[in-house]
């Protein structure tokens, strides 16, 4: 029995008439009659009736016409979800992604990933690039964004690609004396109490920071102190309430609120680069999918990747 024979069947019953039928379905009515009168052989039992009025369904055909209806209804649907499946609309992706990426990288491409495609199911956390990169390798991730391009053993089996760049700024609350400043030195800095993100989130800030304050388990005091804030917004919001100096990207400035001054750390500080990772031979279609927004929407990143993957 093949799919053809439940669309001839479901078609006599539809226009109770052989020629009607055949008409209806591009056939001869020959042909038509045979295959029914062989899918009639085939199931044992006697689906239509052929009386002078026309052709009706016997129980046995009703009951199969039923099932045939059903049946067909659930091969078109299997054809349409295997098309939607292969362009990357169902599915799942998941990314882990430092909380940096959704002052710049992130606002356009995953907002115009969630507008075209509403049948994939998203798993977003924010995390440490370390750890990103860890749960990308142990195939908990599809996609990290992070800091720096990863490391360790395994990164080699990962695509990274640079998504932005950007350097190191202050944040303060109005009433404080850099607010009127347009940038800060290092030694003013030295004696502030200082606003930053964990070592393990910002690795190189880390390293100048402990450049900047110096040695010895006393440095903290007499320097200000330092207060660690993993998510940038905790820091601009510790800085307006006037708790100390935030450090942090200069993308921060997007989320800057009234009240707060932004300036501008000198000698400049480069932060490394915001680098987004996947696994080299992922070849899911939801991952393609979303880095053919990446490229739509960040030509740069588009160069970057056809280099690493070739032309789309």
């Amino acid at each position: 029995m093949e799919a053809r024979h439940l669309r001839y069947a479901l078609a006599l019953a539809e226009h109770q008439h052989f020629g009607r039928a055949a008409a209806a379905l591009g056939i001869a009515q020959p042909p038509l009659s045979q295959q029914i009168a062989a899918l009639e052989r085939e199931l044992g039992a006697r689906l239509f009736d052929r009386t002078a009025r026309g052709v009706f369904p016997t129980a046995a055909g009703e009951a199969f016409l039923a099932r045939a209806h059903r049946a067909l209804a659930e091969m078109s649907a299997a054809v349409s979800d295997a098309g939607r499946a292969a362009r990357g609309e169902t599915g799942r992706l998941r990314l882990g992604f430092i909380g940096s990426a959704l002052l710049e990288l992130l606002p356009s491409v995953l907002g115009r990933f969630v507008h075209d495609h509403p049948g994939v199911r998203l798993g977003l956390q924010e995390m440490s690039t370390r750890r990103s990169t860890a749960a990308l390798l142990a195939g908990e991730l599809d996609v990290a964004i992070g800091r720096g391009a990863p490391r360790g053993a395994g990164a080699e089996d990962l695509v990274a690609v640079t998504v932005g760049r950007d350097h190191l700024v202050a944040v303060v609350g109005a009433a404080h004396p850099f607010a009127r400043q347009r940038k800060v030195s290092t030694d003013q800095l030295k004696g502030q109490h200082l606003i930053v993100a964990p070592a393990d989130e910002e690795p190189v800030v880390a390293g100048w920071l402990a450049g900047l304050l110096g040695e010895g388990a006393d440095a903290p005091a007499r320097t200000g102190g330092v207060t660690e804030a993993r998510d940038v917004h905790t820091i601009i919001g510790l800085a307006s309430c006037g708790v100390g100096v935030g450090l942090g990207p200069a993308c921060l400035r997007v989320a800057a609120r009234p009240g707060t001054r932004v300036c501008e750390v000198s000698p400049r500080v480069e932060l490394p680069e915001l680098v987004m990772s996947f696994r080299a031979q992922d070849r899911s279609p939801v991952l393609t999918a979303f880095l053919d927004i990446t490229r739509e929407l960040c030509p740069e990143v588009s160069e970057r990747l056809e280099r690493r993957l070739g032309p789309r």
